[in-house]
């Protein structure tokens, strides 16, 4: 007879994922979409004796977002970018705006309508569309907020201020919308957002070591938009044909009551200023980071690197006679840059900034490798079939990731995606972000049915879990298109509600929420400016600033940390909680934690760097003293508007 009794695969679970170098054994990361750090938190005023970097504290605004003494840090300018040989990322000829190009209105719904939402026309729509996933009282909000305009013209809700902006940064609830309105979206492609970078060695200072001047984010989006698609530049072009206008130097203040739930977050637990987008540009190739802190790249649907189809390869030259009209770019054209070339179209400019750096970050690109920039589809289907629905699909991809890993430990995970099940059987009618989820890209998990089962689900299960006990230790969450937050599509409002739905969930279970982590962010800045320091870290990015809230007893206190990090800290995390090792031996999850200046936090003097976010808890603390003041969620929703 056996001495001991035998152990369950279940138990084994459990306890590899008990097995934490911190009190944390659950996190729970809920992803949101393009807001910049300064669009969100650009007024915010910390706790006495924390200090912040945004749009207030650099006198770039005043409280009430009129523009502050230090308002031309952030002006904007144009540029001349009409060599058709070279990609410019810091143009000559640059000019500043006297005012800045009239916002537009884009594609945001003229009227509420139940047939092609956002918004809905009824409630009922809206409440059968997501009663799941938001509180009674802020379904409403789902059928507010149209526009009431054109689409592509002028937004003239912002009245006499639409043709007369100041050149910087402007409250977009200030000058006539509301935080309940649906907004344009800015540009936001990977060499764009290089482009309206500007970054230049010759430009650097102390302070800005990588010479990012962040100055040509309206120019960019006048110019050339949100890509070509090999078109040639239509005839009468003016600074509104892209639809974009200076829709990117918009932002919201909390001052005015915006953002008040994560405001509400931001002063109870602890926010960082110095988190980035790994990746510039879009959600694709931002959202996979997340996953497996690299890049993916062509292959031939076996993993093999091979060459794709000749209008999928970025071309950003301009086209002859135009000032920066990309050659190849755009949401059905280029997306591949083989960046061991530095001949190949736009890879020059960047390699030869990186090189400029006194640090001369290696641009981690493989030889005659193809690697996906921006936004394309996964290459498979919800039922782990291979998506031959487009050309526009990148192929099955033999990257590990994150999953590898913590199925290789025995530690459970779960990717909670809004609307998962109408994904797998009817996906033309589902609000699920197939871009968005890292392990729909991977072969490993894809091709094993018990993996996708057992592990890929809808956040009606994130609920159950909940409520049963169950919650894996690592969890990712993605609401759907209407929740989260992307301008345009969604209101920012209602990914707070999204988010404050799941926190109070995890704190009315006291055991739950003890142990737990909950880690809130965006993919991406999507387009918007940011007036925070960029590190190169390698050919990718890192991009800018974006929101990074903790929420957890451990991380109280209202605190705002410093330390660099990207979507590759939260990797890391995992990594040093669980006692993992990197990904691979290329993924940026490699990289050393930060060391710190006392007189410039924000600047990693050991570059490149980037930290784990265990900065951002204070483990060392009683427990008892984060818990005496926690409500564990037990208003139930009630008492609180996003809006």
């Amino acid at each position: 007879m056996a001495l001991y009794p035998s152990i369950s695969a279940s138990q084994q679970a459990d306890a590899a994922s008990s097995a934490t170098t911190s009190p944390i054994k659950h996190v729970i990361v809920i992803v949101g979409e393009n807001r910049t750090f300064d669009h969100v938190f650009g007024a915010y005023t910390p706790r006495h004796g924390q200090s912040v970097s945004n749009l207030l504290s650099k006198g770039i605004i005043t409280q009430d977002g009129q523009p502050g003494p230090n308002f031309s840090v952030a002006a904007q300018y144009t540029a001349d970018a009409d060599n058709p040989k070279r990609f410019e990322m810091s143009p000559s000829g640059k000019k500043r705006y006297t005012v800045l190009p009239a916002p537009n209105t884009g594609f945001v719904a003229t009227a509420p309508s139940d047939t092609s939402p956002p918004p809905f026309a009824t409630l009922a729509a809206a409440q059968t569309a997501e009663s799941a996933a938001l509180f009674p009282q802020d379904i409403v909000h789902l059928t507010t907020g149209a526009s009431g305009l054109p689409q592509q013209v002028p937004d003239t809700r912002f009245g006499a201020n639409t043709f007369n902006l100041p050149n910087g940064p402007y409250q977009i609830s200030r000058v006539g919308p509301d935080y309940d309105q649906y907004m344009n979206s800015p540009v936001h492609r990977f060499y764009q957002n290089w482009q309206q970078s500007d970054c230049n060695v010759s430009q650097a200072t102390y302070d800005n070591p990588s010479g990012c001047r962040m100055d040509l984010f309206a120019w960019v989006e006048t110019s050339v938009g949100a890509g070509t698609n090999g078109k040639t530049k239509p005839a009468n072009f003016t600074d509104q044909t892209t639809g974009e206008g200076s829709t990117a130097l918009g932002y919201y203040n909390v001052n005015s009551g915006d953002m008040p739930y994560f405001t509400e977050l931001a002063r109870k637990y602890t926010i960082s200023d110095n988190y980035h987008q790994p990746v510039m540009g879009g959600t694709g190739a931002n959202s996979i980071m997340i996953g497996t802190a690299d890049a993916l790249y062509y292959t031939d649907g076996n993993g093999n690197a091979t060459t794709p189809p000749s209008d999928q390869i970025e071309n950003p030259r301009p086209q002859a006679g135009t000032n920066n009209w990309y050659t190849q770019d755009g949401y059905s054209g280029g997306t591949y840059s083989n960046c061991s070339d530095p001949k190949q179209p736009g890879v020059g400019a960047i390699r030869h900034y990186l090189g400029t750096l006194p640090y001369h970050p290696d641009p981690n690109c493989a030889a005659n490798t193809y690697y996906l920039l921006n936004n394309y589809n996964p290459g498979y289907n919800g039922d782990g079939t291979v998506n031959t629905s487009s050309a526009f699909t990148i192929p099955p991809s033999p990257v590990r990731t994150i999953a590898d890993s913590l199925l290789a430990k025995n530690i459970s995970w779960k990717y909670y995606g809004e609307g998962w099940k109408t994904f797998v059987s009817t996906p033309s009618t589902s609000v699920y972000c197939n871009i968005c989820n890292p392990f729909l890209y991977e072969t490993a998990i894809m091709t094993n049915p018990a993996i996708v089962s057992a592990h890929l689900q809808d956040t009606t299960d994130l609920y159950s879990d909940i409520a049963a006990g169950t919650l894996p230790a690592v969890s990712f969450v993605k609401p759907g298109g209407l929740l989260d937050g992307h301008p345009e599509s969604s209101k920012f409002g209602l990914y707070e509600a999204f988010v404050h739905k799941i926190i109070s969930a995890v704190q009315s279970k006291p055991a739950l929420w003890a142990s737990t982590a909950i880690l809130i962010t965006t993919d991406e800045g999507g387009g918007y400016y940011d007036s925070g320091y960029i590190q190169p870290v390698d050919f990718f990015g890192d991009g800018p600033r974006i929101p990074m809230i903790v929420v957890s007893q451990y991380s109280r206190g209202g605190r705002v940390v410093h330390q660099y990090s990207d979507h590759a800290s939260i990797v890391k995390f995992i990594d040093r909680n669980w006692s993992l090792s990197p990904i691979t031996s290329r993924s940026r999850d490699n990289l050393p934690n930060p060391v710190q200046l006392a007189g410039n936090p924000y600047v990693p003097v050991n570059s490149p760097a980037i930290g784990d976010l265990f900065d951002s808890f204070q483990f060392d603390r009683d427990r008892d003293d984060h818990r005496k003041d926690d409500d564990h969620g037990k208003d139930g929703g009630f008492g609180w508007s996003p809006f």
